[in-house]
């Protein structure tokens, strides 16, 4: 059984994985600070309540973009399920696609996992978005090679530096104004409803014509994270949605690392 653990800015998913499947996903809040010792007490009661023995794992990997964090997810993976951990990115790990930029340490090891599993699952020239703390759009050729991207305020951090800033707007949810309402807010609430969702979707679509623009070509949208499925839902420039595409590029890599017989 294979654990994978993808830190981003806001929370660390540990996901079991065996047979090529995803078999428990769950989720804990990033905190630099938290120790191997909390990581493993927590994770073996959640594993625990599902009957599952610890020394069913054998490999783990992790990709992230906390470096912080390492040092106590490596203790984790080490101490509690006797294991060493691949690090996505770590001197001498083999992405299996070129990496088409000038310096290619720059890139989260996140957006080039995702590349990794679009690629595998679609064919073609691609774009993926992932909704998280930041949102971020990344350019895959057909041969599978990383082109680049774009990083733009995740929704939620543009709505709370919105809502501190301005003392009389309160916070709101992120969702589409109410069917019906059209864009034009006939209040304060639905003004900014209307401002954040519909712009954000105006934000979506504008770079994705840029991009395609610029590529020469149609290219196919995959989006994942937290709200892509509502995003999904109120634009025709997502093609796809697959909220296990970070995991499942984990998957494919930690196999790709391990060598022959993974």
């Amino acid at each position: 059984m294979l654990l994978a653990i993808d830190v981003g800015n806001t929370n660390i998913v540990f996901a079991l994985c065996e047979g090529g499947g995803i078999l428990h996903r769950w989720r804990i809040a990033t905190h630099a600070e938290r120790t191997a010792d909390e990581y493993g007490v927590w994770l073996h009661q959640l594993m625990a309540m599902h009957a599952i023995d610890r020394a069913r794992v054998q490999h783990a990997i992790i990709a992230s973009v906390v470096p912080q964090t390492l040092f106590n997810l490596r203790g984790l993976v080490r101490r509690y399920f006797s294991a060493e951990p691949l690090v996505a990115g770590s001197p001498g790990f083999d992405w299996g696609l070129p990496i088409r930029l000038a310096n290619p340490s720059e890139v989260g090891a996140d957006r080039l996992v995702n590349a990794v599993a679009a690629h595998a699952a679609h064919a073609g020239p691609l774009v993926v978005i992932d909704f998280g703390t930041a949102t971020t759009f990344d350019v895959v050729a057909a041969d599978g090679g990383y082109e680049g991207g774009v990083i733009a305020p995740g929704i939620n951090l543009s709505m709370d530096a919105l809502y501190r800033a301005a003392a009389r707007l309160p916070r709101i949810a992120v969702e589409p104004p109410p069917k019906g309402q059209g864009a034009i807010g006939k209040g304060t609430v639905h003004a900014m409803q209307s401002g954040v969702f519909w712009g954000y979707v105006g934000l979506i679509e504008g770079l994705l014509a840029r991009i395609a623009a610029e590529a020469g070509e149609s290219v196919t949208v995959i989006a994942t994270g937290g709200l892509a499925p509502l995003f999904a839902r109120h634009t025709a420039a997502i093609h796809a949605v697959d909220p296990d595409l970070t995991i499942k590029g984990l998957m494919l890599l930690e196999a790709r690392n391990r060598g022959p017989g993974a």
